[in-house]
């Protein structure tokens, strides 16, 4: 066989024949939060990276071209057809525990902010911990959907893969990355019971829990202030609680419409690096609550357009990937959301699409991309 019958032959076991339509709705909700996400990081980081780099376009430029790839990866993955992702669910898995593992290593893992949750490549770098999301629901979609009759029985059923997502999450937390590892706990519960599970056994799980995530903020000091902090951030305003102050008064000076796109004042050192986990306020304060409003319509279409995927397809691992997939996003934008309006104390967790951060975008497109091709197989 000719080489290049060898590839062709390749692509169409691999690819899907141009056969269905993916959900439009869900491509555009999609492009409309990654093109206002591009805007907001040119935004709120111009004059940071001015100040601190001497290149105010230096995120800008990152941001795009993270944007880039990760449409070439929505583009590639959405043609791919249900078997390979099921093929891929257990070594993808395995690949990125092993680089959890060298993150932690001396070295290896790259140290920022006092964390070490980075792998550095030369001149790029790139986070496992986000990556390794995607890699446990694809994991936990393969394990359930063929657990479905012993998943009942805690066991033989539930046990197994409890002890090989708590491993990643332990590895996560090692780094550490307590936000994160919370939102992986709370995709594993939602996929089991969505997968079969019985609720009394993930309400004694759930009771199992509480004294060691008690333990875990009593004993590290910066978490247990930035639970203090949450309730009651006026008074740490100078301190800990400093940049929820911050977002909090510039979702007052936004109003119902906005001080106008790119008339910010917090934006001037006032919120720290606005262009990440807290860009959601310079969304409130820009475009008010009717932009703010905007941006949660968007994410409700896409968990719309997700869980119908979810729903509808005939295959129990392609739908319980995309009810995790769906949930995964939804789960990271509650959880931004909340922290940066003060319902919830603070974490270090992107608002998917709009916050700068290589990892992260790439990885949610890549989200969607397989949410797309899940579309595709459910007519």
């Amino acid at each position: 066989m000719k080489p290049g019958q060898s590839l062709r032959s390749l692509r169409q076991r691999v690819v899907m024949p141009r056969l269905n339509r993916p959900d439009w709705w869900l491509l555009l909700a999609t492009a409309a939060l990654a093109g206002l996400g591009v805007v907001m990081v040119l935004n709120a980081s111009y004059f940071f990276a001015q100040n601190r780099y001497q290149d105010p376009l230096l995120f800008f430029r990152k941001h795009v071209m993270a944007l880039v790839w990760g449409t070439v990866a929505l583009a590639a993955v959405s043609r791919v057809r249900l078997k390979w992702f099921e093929r891929l669910a257990y070594p993808l898995a395995a690949g990125f525990a092993v680089l959890l593992v060298l993150t932690l290593i001396p070295g290896l893992g790259a140290v920022r902010g006092g964390a070490r949750r980075w792998l550095a490549l030369g001149p790029f770098s790139f986070q496992p911990s986000e990556f390794a999301k995607v890699a446990v629901v694809l994991f936990l979609a393969r394990i359930l959907s063929l657990r479905r009759e012993s998943l009942r029985h805690f066991t033989t059923g539930l046990l197994p893969p409890l002890v090989a997502v708590g491993t990643c999450v332990l590895l996560i937390v090692a780094q550490p990355d307590f936000g994160t590892a919370a939102i992986v706990i709370l995709v594993l519960g939602f996929m089991v019971w969505g997968g079969g599970a019985r609720p009394a056994h993930l309400f004694g799980l759930t009771l199992l829990a509480i004294p060691p995530v008690i333990y875990a903020v009593v004993h590290a000091p910066y978490r247990l202030r930035r639970v203090l902090a949450f309730l009651d951030p006026w008074r740490y305003s100078q301190d800990i609680a400093f940049q929820l102050v911050q977002s909090l008064i510039a979702f007052g000076s936004g109003g119902l419409t906005g001080v106008g796109l790119g008339e910010s004042q917090q934006k001037m050192f006032f919120l720290p690096e606005a262009h990440t986990d807290f860009i959601f306020a310079l969304v409130g304060e820009e475009l008010g609550v009717l932009g703010a409003l905007g941006v949660l319509g968007l994410f409700a279409l896409l968990g719309m357009r997700g869980f119908r995927i979810a729903l509808r397809h005939p295959d129990p691992f392609g739908s319980l990937l995309a009810f995790g997939l769906t949930l995964l996003i939804l789960l990271e934008a509650i959880v931004n959301v909340g922290v940066v309006v003060g319902l919830l104390p603070t974490k270090g967790l992107a608002l998917p699409f709009l916050s700068y951060g290589g990892s992260a975008l790439v990885c949610s497109m890549i989200e969607i991309g397989i949410l797309t091709a899940l579309s595709r197989m459910t007519g």
